[in-house]
């Protein structure tokens, strides 16, 4: 779906890893990308200090892991998709802006399927058309999700 794509990263290399099931991205490549910092880890140091809520919950969202590089393997400060969210949204840089807008578009289309619960099923019916899903299964998969949540 075209207003769910990041487009800032396209491009551009962004190692990651596989850690408990899901991706972990290094922070240093994110805020590099986003800010075009000379020194991506002065600068995260200098954002953790402008925002005291990132700092306290610095330890869990960012965690240590083994990341393979071109040097070989090493370790490197990681977060998931949730945890680079948090970081980027105290990133001031007009390159984080995309993705602080579809955060927010995001959280405001969650709260009116809360306020609507039939937008929920539409989104998920518009998602599966746009990946390409016949119609058939669509309409077979969306039956099975009510019966299983009865």
């Amino acid at each position: 779906m075209e207003s769910t794509k990041i487009v800032p990263f396209k491009g551009k290399k962004i190692r990651k890893t596989i850690f408990e099931n899901e991706w972990w991205f290094v922070v240093e490549d994110v805020v590099f990308v986003l800010t075009d910092s000379s020194d991506p880890k002065q600068y995260i140091q200098r954002m953790r200090q402008r925002d005291p809520e990132l700092r306290k919950g610095w330890v869990q969202i960012v965690h240590t892991l083994e990341v393979t590089t071109e040097g070989g393997s090493q370790k490197m400060n990681c977060a998931n998709t949730e945890g680079i969210f948090r970081i980027i949204q105290s990133i001031p840089s007009p390159k984080a802006e995309p993705f602080k807008r579809w955060l927010a578009k995001v959280g405001y289309e969650r709260v009116q399927e809360i306020e609507d619960p039939e937008l929920a099923t539409k989104r998920t019916r518009l998602l599966y058309t746009l990946k390409g899903y016949p119609e058939d299964w669509i309409e077979k998969r969306m039956r099975g999700i009510a019966i299983g949540k009865n």
